[in-house]
Formats: C-alpha cells, sequence, structure tokens
C-alpha cells in the first residue's frame, strides 16, 4: 500500500510540474479559455489515476486476504496428514489390517494439500502482478485504461494449441479425483489419461498417472496397474506419489506371484524414502512375508 501510494504521490507532483512547466512557457498572449481547458485536462488526469489506484489497492486487498486464509487452510490440511501418518506408522508397528483404508485417506488429504499449495502459488503470482502493475501503470489515461481488466489473463489456465479442444488443467484433474472417491472408475480413466496427455510435464500429470494405476489395482488389473506405477517412477521420479507408486508396484507384484520382484520393490522403496509412511508399511508386509526389511548378508 505504500508503494502504491508513493507512485500516486509521484504521479501528481509529475502532473503538477507539467502544468506549472506548461503554464510557464504559454505565450504571454495565450487565451485564458486555453488554460481553463488545460486545468480541466489536468484535472481529468487526476481523477482517473485516483480511480484506478482505488480499484488497485481494492484488489490488493482481497487477494492478499485470499492468500492469506488459504495459507491458513494449508496448513490445518497439512496438520491433519501428518496426524494421519502418525497413525499409519503405529498401525505398522502392530500389523494392523486397516492400513490400506488409511493410506487411502492419507492420499486424498496429499492431494488437497497439493490443490491449496497450487491456488497459493497463483495467488502470490497474481500479487506480484498486481504490484508489478502499481509500479509500472503509465502516466496517462491511454495508457492506464486496459488496467481494471490486466489480471484476467495472468490467472487464466494455460492453453494448448487449439484452447477451446484442450480441457483445463485444474478441473479436470480436480473431477477425476471425484470420480475416484466415487468409485466412477472408467469416467475418472478417461479425466487422468487427459490430464497426461494435454499437459505430460506438470507435476498433476505424474499425480493422475499413479491414479491410473491406482484404478488398475483396484480393478484388480495388477499387469496395467505395475505399468502405470511404472510410468510415475520413470517419469516423474521426484514426485510426491514416487513412494505410493514403489509401494503399491510392490504388492501388485507380489499378486501376481512375482514374490522376488515384488520384495525388491519393497526393499528399495524402504532404502529410498526410509522416513515415510510407505516405507513403514513395506516393512510390515515385508516382515509378514518373513524377509528382511533390507538385503543384508
Amino acid at each position: 500500500m505504500q508503494r502504491a501510494s508513493t507512485f500516486r504521490n509521484r504521479l501528481l507532483s509529475a502532473t503538477v510540474l507539467g502544468f506549472v512547466l506548461a503554464c510557464g512557457s504559454a505565450p504571454a498572449h495565450a487565451a485564458s479559455k486555453e488554460i481553463i481547458e488545460l486545468q480541466t485536462q489536468v484535472q481529468q488526469l487526476l481523477d482517473m489515476v485516483q480511480r484506478l489506484q482505488s480499484t488497485l489497492d481494492t484488489r490488493f486487498g482481497v487477494l492478499t486476504h485470499l492468500a492469506e486464509q488459504t495459507a491458513d487452510d494449508a496448513n490445518r490440511v497439512t496438520a491433519t496428514v501428518n496426524a494421519l501418518q502418525l497413525k499409519i506408522n503405529a498401525q505398522s508397528e502392530t500389523g494392523g489390517g486397516k492400513i490400506d483404508a488409511v493410506s487411502g485417506q492419507v492420499q486424498s488429504l496429499n492431494d488437497s494439500v497439493d490443490e491449496l499449495k497450487s491456488r497459493i502459488s497463483k495467488l502470490d503470482k497474481s500479487v506480484q502482478d498486481m504490484q508489478a502493475q502499481l509500479q509500472s501503470t503509465p502516466g496517462s489515461p491511454a495508457g492506464a485504461a486496459p488496467m481494471p481488466g490486466g489480471s484476467a489473463p495472468g490467472g487464466a489456465s494455460p492453453a494448448g494449441p487449439s484452447g477451446s479442444q484442450v480441457p483445463p488443467l485444474q478441473e479436470t484433474y480436480q473431477a477425476g479425483v471425484r470420480d475416484y472417491n466415487a468409485a466412477r472408475y472408467t469416467v475418472a480413466a478417461g479425466e487422468f489419461e487427459d490430464v497426461v496427455h494435454y499437459y505430460p510435464l506438470d507435476d498433476m500429470a505424474g499425480n493422475a498417472q499413479f491414479y491410473l494405476g491406482e484404478i488398475a489395482y483396484r480393478q484388480q488389473n495388477y499387469p496395467d496397474a505395475v505399468k502405470a506405477y511404472n510410468a510415475v517412477l520413470e517419469g516423474f521420479s521426484g514426485s510426491p506419489k514416487a513412494p505410493a507408486a514403489q509401494l503399491r508396484k510392490g504388492l501388485a507384484l507380489l499378486l501376481m506371484n512375482k514374490k522376488d520382484a515384488g520384495v525388491q520393490e519393497l526393499r528399495l522403496l524402504v532404502k529410498r524414502h526410509p522416513q515415510t509412511p510407505e516405507a513403514a508399511q513395506a516393512r510390515t508386509k515385508l516382515n509378514g512375508l518373513g524377509v528382511k526389511p533390507s538385503a543384508g548378508r
């Protein structure tokens, strides 16, 4: 706000200075009518600057409030996720049979955290764009006119070669998660496939690929599930879904009676991500099979 006020004061000073210079350089015989017209134009310019400043201040305040509110939501969801992860660890130590159910809850909450982080990132960018507008607003009405609608393009979803045919990333992914949670697997698979197809380089493509594996796993199509999990591990190794993908891949291999391959995946998970809830589940499964979590001599 202080930066915007400084900008307004500078613009006002420059305008008044321009008016004084214009008056000083005017010929002695200049008509008073021309001076009145100049004064009117200056006043109109000042009025427009004040209206623009008021609009920007209001929008800046709304964006700041939204960013703070979303950050609070993310903190609350993160705390819930941490509590559930501790619950998983406790159940893993006792070999409880409800791990899969709790793990599904954690996955859904992790998705909520990812979505909230994405919203925070977009709000932060909108605030930064607004600050940049406040700093670089031209000092003329012609340059200032487009500003009230200027934030819309910045918040729009990235469009592909044909924007009318490419589905929006956020909406498509969220619809897929909703349909997956509602067990509408065929519809959800189509939506996740759209995310992977149209946005292959986005982080959400890794999440969508993981859910394609989950859909195949729930339908007991374990070979396709393993392929989908491999796509996550090979194409999105840094994804937060990577530990879950490796866990589910190992479990799918075990269900396919490929014990050696399944044990190897679970051991790799424990080695690569030792502090994760998925690693705790892998240790429990390996112990249940009578296998050591590490491939020691």
